[in-house]
């Protein structure tokens, strides 16, 4: 039975915050109830420019968690507080959009997914926005429908200079943004463990590190990750949150039948190529490219000049539309996401195991063992590249 309409608490009117909001208040099935922010300032410039008024706005999450109109929490805060926000909001029976990471703490990581097991009444997702980029979803339905046969390799990168300038400076801390992977590099895990579901899991993770930052992050936010998939396949994913040259998000993917490339470094009719042996005799297809398809007697092949691509680090130009579509969907039909806490575990897992292989330079297999993981953040909380351990007391709400 379809909900009518979904009552939000809103927390956070920062970048993403606000775009997110935005979006939300353009929605008929949608009532914002109460918004907060830490910054009342922030908050109050972002409900005006939305049209709506200040009386909206609360004091802090409590109010929120306490109020019974509220049916769905919206976290839009620092990376720390996303673990311990979504806790509280299930245990007061809440579902919960929360931004990546899901928690910054593998304590409450694991306490996420039990409660999301205890309570199927409850949707919750994670924003693991590239995936549901246009040319990503194409992506993933090619493999999908088995046009690129097996996989054997998948390359995905994430390289993009985070703004932490001004009050975005908590961004270069351990204390609040927890570690790289969780701060950007997550989105190119998720579109590799995402795209291989249909065909593989992976089962071990091997990564290295690098603390060499220009902008003085206290985490290694530098990532080279190699995955072991249990078809054989391998993964790998280069990610740096640092100084860059230029945002990349690249993909190189070759299977049994086919192959697929994206450069969002290169100009737009040609970041987009792929050959299949059942699709045009095997010749490489450049689908953003409507004249060359045309002249090349594969205009049924081009893509609509209108498809997104996932070529820009601004969030004005990411899907917000389209995650808050599938969530609110999932709401209002009380049908999971592949994206909730228990659904997409093996993300995040991919990161803690990383985390573990670097400061160990050893393989870490998957599913992880979570007492051995448990040990290993209790030893190693605040080594440089690990986040601290546990649930921190913040003074920010």
């Amino acid at each position: 039975m379809l909900r009518d309409t979904i009552n939000v608490g809103f927390l956070g009117t920062g970048w993403m915050g606000s775009a997110l909001l935005g979006r939300l208040a353009q929605r008929e099935d949608v009532r914002l109830v109460a918004i907060h922010d830490v910054d009342r300032a922030k908050a109050e410039t972002s409900v005006k420019t939305l049209g709506l008024t200040s009386d909206i706005l609360v004091d802090d999450y409590q109010t929120i968690l306490e109020n019974p109109e509220v049916n769905t929490v919206f976290l839009c805060t620092p990376n720390a507080h996303h673990g311990r926000q979504a806790i509280e909001a299930m245990e007061a029976g809440k579902h919960v959009f929360c931004e990546k990471p899901c928690a910054t703490s593998f304590a409450e990581f694991r306490r996420e997914i039990e409660l999301d097991q205890a309570r199927p009444d409850l949707v919750t997702f994670v924003d693991y926005i590239l995936n549901f980029d246009q040319t990503e979803q194409r992506f993933h339905n090619m493999l999908s429908d088995g046009l690129l046969g097996t996989i054997t390799q998948i390359q995905i990168n994430y390289r993009h200079t985070i703004n932490a300038a001004g009050d975005k400076a908590w961004k270069l801390r351990r204390e609040t943004v927890g570690d790289a992977l969780g701060m950007g590099v997550i989105h190119a895990i998720s579109a590799i463990v995402t795209a291989m579901r249909p065909q593989a899991a992976p089962v071990e993770v091997f990564a290295t590190s690098l603390a060499l930052s220009e902008m003085g992050y206290d985490v290694d936010p530098i990532w080279n990750i190699q995955l072991r998939f249990d078809s054989g396949a391998a993964g790998f994913c280069f990610g740096n949150i640092d100084k860059t040259n230029g945002y990349d998000a690249y993909h190189n993917v070759y299977g049994t039948g086919g192959a697929f490339i994206f450069d969002s470094l290169v100009e737009r009719p040609r970041q987009v190529r792929y050959w299949s042996s059942g699709v045009a005799g095997g010749k490489w297809i450049y689908p953003l490219d409507r004249t060359r398809c045309r002249q090349e007697g594969n205009e049924k092949l081009a893509w609509p000049d209108d498809v997104s691509t996932p070529s820009s680090g601004n969030v004005i130009e990411h899907q917000t539309g389209a995650c808050i579509d599938h969530f609110v969907e999932c709401v209002r039909s009380g049908n999971p996401s592949p994206f909730g806490f228990a659904g997409s575990r093996t993300i995040p897992e991919v990161g803690w195991a990383a985390i573990m292989s670097a400061a160990e330079d050893r393989p870490i297999r998957l599913p992880l063992d979570e007492a051995e993981a448990e040990t290993f953040f209790v030893n190693h909380s605040g080594v440089t590249g690990v986040p601290l351990y546990g649930q921190l007391e913040f003074k920010l709400l």
